[in-house]
């Protein structure tokens, strides 16, 4: 497939998401104009009816991501997994040791998140399937049993309109995870298993990938993780999406190493390189080339060049993720050479370390903040 070919697939698959999310709309909104209809007119108008519309579709979207997580979870217990964190939203439970610890996360594209450390690997397979629609398995079922609720909800019931709620959106909340798609700068689970299944090196790819997550929990820093697991995999194979997985963390661990100028080298390879890598993933490595250039020679047009439009907008909504907030220091610092405003997103570092759930990442992030400082001090 070429790249004209893939920009037209990606682009069938960001225009079903949409429609996706135009149909939730849709259909929401239909279901209160009857919760509204069949209300009294006094009531109907006034800014309870209002209220309770507004209520009813807050609590039906956490209610699912719940629920949606909660799948995860459970068939990913169920086919040998081990918890690691949960997430809803930005709130992130993280197992450490025996206790669960509250710590503070958010991602862009994604309202929540269960990860879990793999079962071994056995004959060149393992599990993935349940673990990855899981989640949509879970709305699924709480959708139907949601419909069974209202088919027996007595007429003209206020509560009916709502129950109809809860069922259409797990419903269309299946289809959106489930049905394979990539959803703006991530891939949603469906795709994710489509992904895996495709060869054993992806399989392989996503027990790694998990086993990471697994050490992560563990407190243990990407430099320190068993070497084999950060083998770049060869152009052709990082075409599947959960194999380029792969490749980013090798480029994670080299800057982690502090090996700038091999990590620029792989990142400006893997992003001219046409793979099936998530745009978060790709927002992300952008990040870490403008801090290594930077830090580096500092061409002000080579700079210019990767902040674009686009990678401004993926930074300011990713704005409190930890190596952001280091290439925002940077740039305020070597580029912008404002010492003020470098000290302000320094101090919102050092807050959103305080709940980040893994505190060796931003132990090499406050590193990395540490030399661009001394960079500046040496520049003067």
């Amino acid at each position: 497939m070429n790249k004209s070919d893939k920009n037209k697939k990606a682009s069938w698959q960001q225009l079903i998401g949409i429609v996706f999310m135009v149909l939730t709309g849709a259909v929401c909104g239909l279901i209160m104009v009857r919760f509204l209809s069949g209300s009294d007119k006094e009531v109907s108008l006034g800014i309870l009816a209002y209220a309770e519309i507004f209520i009813g579709l807050y609590a039906t979207l956490i209610f699912h991501t719940l629920v949606h997580e909660a799948g995860h979870l459970v068939f990913g217990l169920l086919t040998g997994y081990g918890f690691c964190s949960f997430r809803i939203f930005s709130f992130m439970w993280v197992k450490d040791g025996e206790k669960l610890k509250l710590r503070r996360l958010s991602l862009a594209g994604t309202g929540g998140q269960c990860l879990m450390s793999p079962p071994d690997i056995k004959d060149g397979k393992m599990p993935f399937v349940l673990y990855n629609l899981g989640g949509s398995i879970m709305n699924a079922a709480v959708g139907a049993l949601f419909l069974a609720l209202y088919f027996i909800c007595p007429n003209g019931s206020r509560t009916a309109p709502f129950v109809l709620l809860f069922a259409a959106v797990g419903f269309i909340t299946a289809v959106m995870n489930g049905v394979p798609m990539r959803l703006g700068a991530v891939d949603n689970d469906g795709y994710n298993a489509l992904a895996i299944s495709k060869s054993s090196e992806a399989a392989e790819a996503f027990w790694v990938q998990l086993s990471i997550v697994g050490q992560s929990a563990r407190g243990v820093r990407l430099k320190d993780m068993p070497e084999e697991w950060f083998r770049v995999p060869a152009e052709e194979s990082m075409q599947n999406s959960i194999v380029a997985v792969r490749g980013v963390l090798a480029c994670n661990r080299l800057m982690d190493e502090q090996k700038f100028n091999q990590a620029d080298a792989l990142m400006a390879r893997m992003l001219a390189a046409e793979s099936g890598m998530a745009g978060i993933h790709r927002g992300l490595l952008v990040c870490d080339r403008i801090y290594i250039e930077l830090i580096g020679v500092a061409r002000r047009e080579a700079i210019e060049a990767m902040l674009t439009k686009a990678q401004a907008k993926f930074m300011k909504s990713m704005r409190r993720y930890p190596s952001v907030l280091r290439t925002e220091y940077a740039l305020a610092l070597l580029l912008e050479k404002n010492a003020a405003r470098a000290e302000g997103i320094r101090a919102e570092f050092e807050k959103a370390a305080k709940s980040y759930p893994y505190p060796q990442e931003t132990e090499s992030e406050q590193q990395l903040i540490c030399l661009a400082l001394n960079k500046s001090r040496g520049r003067a």
